[in-house]
């Protein structure tokens, strides 16, 4: 039997977790797609996508088309003759074109327990959220957004203190084992995916820098849940003193009493009231310099008493 002819769309570290385990795998793609070199860092140079990067180490061809709506890139596509297009956070969307390339359709590795969390940011809702757990699907791309049946899912808990980082790289390294471990049952077509229930949809939308923002009105347990959802990207942040403070790491407390947003203690952590509890801070970054820990922060301003805005 031929080995099966892949095609692997992604971009980010997220995708080059799945990328990187079809190849220990031995599974390698007749070609990549990866979004065009973009600028990046203080000198805005064109820089490679981690999967462009780890593609071209091993050889493997590199398409970066900047649109998939081009009839000379689907063309292209077709002409390799793939039995399936496996997506992975790639970043361009597929038109009705591409998904019919494949013989076998296009498989999506997408971080959530579909139908939960359909979207952009489904790591960061399911911590705002709450919930307790979340995981991989392997999904039957089609028109829709993230609304295809799903071949396989796995999940893993949301701990109590887990930041979107921190579920992201677990959620990778799972999504590339799940991959690798149905792939050839998809590719024989001895699993039969299952619609996903309407009924049960909810949506991730893009973020913003302004949901980021902390309303010291919330409860401190939604607040805490802001603070992870929003590590590493884009931070959760206040303003205080004329500046936009990141604020990475805190934890809920129980104190009550001060508006909310006023500072009530400051010193191993600074406690900030809230709609209700208070958010004990614990890393602080203020523009243009390093993250500190509340205590040296509290050493560069009188905050008990004060407002974080």
């Amino acid at each position: 039997m031929n080995p099966a002819r892949i095609i692997f769309a992604g971009t980010p570290d997220f995708a080059l977790a799945s990328l990187r385990a079809l190849v220990d795998a031995r599974i390698l793609p007749v070609a990549v797609l990866t979004q065009p070199d973009r600028p990046a860092g203080r000198g805005r140079r064109l820089a490679a996508s981690p999967v462009k990067k780890f593609a071209t180490a091993r050889q493997l061809p590199v398409l970066q088309p900047a649109t998939l709506k081009d009839a000379g890139i689907v063309a292209r596509l077709a002409g390799l003759r793939p039995d399936l297009i496996v997506v992975a956070a790639y970043g361009l969307i597929l038109p009705q074109a591409v998904l019919d390339v494949p013989a076998s359709g296009c498989l999506n590795v997408h971080a959530s327990l579909l139908p939960r969390w359909r979207g952009a940011a489904p790591i960061q809702a399911a911590i705002l959220a709450g919930d307790a757990a979340t995981g991989i699907s392997l999904m039957r791309m089609e028109a829709g957004l993230d609304s295809g049946p799903v071949y396989a899912t796995a999940g893993i808990p949301i701990g109590a203190e887990d930041t979107a980082g921190d579920l992201h790289d677990r959620l990778a390294v799972l999504g590339g084992q799940l991959l690798v471990d149905k792939l050839p049952d998809i590719l024989a077509g001895s699993i039969e995916p299952e619609d996903q229930d309407e009924s049960l949809v909810t949506y991730a939308g893009k973020i913003r820098k302004e949901d980021a923002r902390l309303d010291w009105t919330r409860d401190a347990d939604s607040l805490h849940r802001r603070v992870r959802a929003y590590n590493p990207v884009p931070g959760a942040w206040f303003e205080f003193a004329g500046e936009r403070i990141k604020c990475w790491r805190a934890t809920p407390g129980s104190a009550e009493g001060g508006a909310p947003g006023q500072v009530t203690a400051a010193g191993s952590c600074v406690e900030v009231a809230c709609g209700s509890g208070s958010l004990l801070l614990t890393e602080l970054q203020r523009p243009g310099r390093k993250p500190v820990t509340a205590a040296e922060f509290a050493t560069q301003f009188p905050l008990v008493g004060r407002r974080f805005h």
